[in-house]
């Protein structure tokens, strides 16, 4: 199809209530909303509680890969962990194999916040597992880890 106004193919692109990128946005704001409701009034930011979340999961590790665990970008993460570690949430060592990198540990204060949070972190996931479906969460879960590993 021709478009007489630019004398070129028509580049239609495809509606925005089914483009991907426009998608995983809503849904994103959806599963946050809850999420910033709780943080709302806690001694942390969203991106902090990740910080926290990744280091309580997996433990003490250097700052890229915390950085992929939390999605955040590294320049951000280094701003991030200087305030966490001024707030004693977290503490940065030397890493002993390559000193030009640290490794950041998460401290008593940040165990306290996910602590006295949890239970909020854990109602939110039981709502949205009751809410959505658990079989849909878990299928959405599992399609959402096969497109990260897809190449675009």
């Amino acid at each position: 199809m021709t478009d007489s106004k630019h004398g070129g193919m028509e580049t239609k692109l495809e509606q925005t209530e089914r483009a991907l990128p426009i998608a995983l946005l809503r849904a994103r704001e959806k599963v946050m909303g809850p999420v910033r409701e709780m943080l709302a009034n806690a001694p942390v930011n969203e991106q902090k509680w990740r910080v926290l979340r990744v280091l309580d999961e997996s433990g003490a590790q250097d700052q890229n890969s915390i950085a992929r665990a939390a999605c955040l970008l590294l320049p951000s993460l280094t701003r991030i962990l200087r305030a966490m570690e001024c707030d004693g949430l977290i503490s940065r060592c030397p890493d002993p194999e390559d000193r030009r990198r640290s490794i950041v540990t998460i401290e008593q204060g940040g165990r306290d916040i996910l602590e006295r949070y949890k239970d909020q972190a854990r109602k939110i996931t039981a709502d949205l597992r009751e809410s959505f479906g658990a079989d849909k969460l878990d299928n959405l879960l599992d399609l959402l880890e096969d497109l990260q590993r897809t190449k675009v």
